[in-house]
């Protein structure tokens, strides 16, 4: 085996490795994350031989999860004691990860990589290192690789493993580099037993209950068994699915300013832009704004960026809930992605019935209204916020409130009345908008939908000879 027979020949294939994706810079600290199994051992051992030539400064730390009882504390005395044989710093500590599990509602492997990355990005921080290595092998980013593909995890989960990720949640944040990337299982414990290293067994390994080992064990040997170079096959795939995901995020920094507007906490996308876009490139495009407000993307699957896709294709109003409290909503030209489509609307919310002072000033919530009377040829239209009523079919009781269940509107020029929602629809107001508009209403109907339309019924006539003014001002 390379391990047994040419442990010098692995050990400069890391390096290469390492210099090809450009994992270390040189005089820099680097956080090794060393379990005690035979992969991370390897690695230690590999990066003390070439921490020289690379000028690291290495700091070793493990985390005890608390799942294997005494074993647990075994790899933990084990660690340390190796730590000591190479006079080398290490940080060693204990999580509850059962506890962080039922606390998160996680798979339990999901919660120990979140703990165990949470830990070292701390540590690296306190030490000021700028990156952790894991000794994750060549048949962990095969595993990986067939992983996502059972869960639908889309072209992006093809690529397996990279050579090196940035990892993020919360506060917490680190990159973490894989130099063993190309290397296998089996040449790691060869040279362990070159170099007469004895790393620990972690028993849960032969375990069933995990989905990776039940990959390893049962799924793998099966898929060898109709293509003994399934493996190959599977790396080539994600090699391919990486210089694809490479062109597609490329494409997604170019479009990015053309077709994406942020305002605060939300996105806003131009919906014709976005609708011409290929369906490769749409995907990436709103998974790339999921990350974006979210920070991260690992709680996003596939099937949510389906779903946002076929609701692109729906009518406006539809909305869809996903993960991480956002919404993704379709308005009449673009389409919203944020985690309160309320927060988008220019007008300020407004609750409850307001009776307006006529004439004088009356103060909303967010809004002011004068009302005056002029005569009718002082009529002069302001804005959108401005309208004219002839206050003999208006009366001088009007309040100032938002829709209700089962408004009824008669818009200016037709000649029957309509439902309030029908008209907002038919103008193509936003949703987001709708429960914010100031409805001038008289006791037996709405007068005015400001800012859109007035009612027929109120409208000034030749007879009209005073007019009533009301003018809307935001605060």
């Amino acid at each position: 085996m390379k391990g047994e027979n040419q442990p010098s020949s692995l050990e400069q294939r890391v390096l290469a490795f390492i210099r090809e994706h450009r994992l270390v810079s040189s005089g820099e600290k680097l956080v090794v994350a060393v379990s005690g199994g035979a992969d991370s051992v390897c690695l230690l051992h590999i990066l003390v031989n070439l921490r020289e030539e690379l000028k690291l400064k290495l700091h070793i730390a493990h985390l005890n999860h608390q799942l294997r009882g005494n074993d647990s504390d075994a790899d933990a005395e084990y660690v340390a004691e190796l730590a000591r044989k190479l006079d080398i710093p290490a940080t060693i500590e204990k999580r509850d990860v059962k506890g962080y599990q039922k606390e998160q509602r996680l798979s339990l492997e999901e919660a120990a990589r979140e703990v165990r990355y949470s830990f070292l990005a701390k540590l690296a921080k306190s030490i000021g290192a700028g990156r952790g290595a894991a000794g994750h092998t060549r048949d962990d980013h095969i595993e990986t690789i067939l992983m996502h593909l059972i869960r639908g995890s889309g072209t992006r989960g093809m690529r397996g493993l990279q050579p090196s990720t940035f990892w993020q949640s919360g506060a917490d944040s680190l990159t973490i580099i894989r130099p063993l990337l190309e290397i296998s299982h089996q040449e790691t414990e060869g040279y362990c037993r070159h170099h007469n290293l004895t790393p620990r067994m972690d028993a849960s390994n032969l375990s069933l209950s995990p989905l990776r080992n039940r990959i390893r064990q049962q799924l793998l040997p099966l898929l060898e068994s109709y293509n003994p170079a399934v493996a190959e096959a599977l790396l080539r795939t994600g090699r391919i699915a990486g210089d694809d995901i490479t062109f597609l995020d490329e494409q997604v920094v170019r479009l990015w300013n053309e077709l994406i507007q942020q305002e605060g906490k939300s996105l806003i996308v131009d919906k014709a832009g976005f609708d011409r876009l290929p369906a490769a490139l749409k995907r990436y495009l709103l998974r790339a704004a999921v990350e974006r407000l979210l920070g991260s993307a690992k709680d996003i699957e596939m099937r949510h960026i389906e779903e946002m896709m076929s609701l692109a294709t729906k009518a406006a109003g539809k909305r869809l809930s996903l993960p991480g409290g956002l919404i993704f909503s379709i308005e009449y030209d673009r389409y919203l992605l944020t985690p309160d489509a309320t927060a988008l609307s220019p007008l300020p919310p407004l609750k409850g019935e307001f009776p307006l002072k006529i004439p004088g000033e009356t103060l909303l919530p967010g809004w002011r209204v004068e009302a005056t009377i002029v005569e009718r040829e002082d009529m002069s239209q302001k804005d959108d916020f401005t309208a004219y009523l002839d206050p003999g079919k208006s009366g001088d009781r009007l309040i100032v409130r938002t829709r209700q269940r089962g408004d009824r509107f008669q818009p200016l020029g037709l000649a029957q009345p309509k439902k309030l929602g029908e008209f907002m629809i038919d103008a193509k107001i936003p949703q987001a908008w709708r429960g914010h508009i100031p409805l001038v209403c008289s006791e037996e109907q709405i007068l005015w939908v400001v800012g859109w339309r007035l009612d027929e019924r109120a409208k000034v006539d030749p007879q009209t000879k005073r007019v009533l003014r009301l003018e809307f001002e935001a605060e």
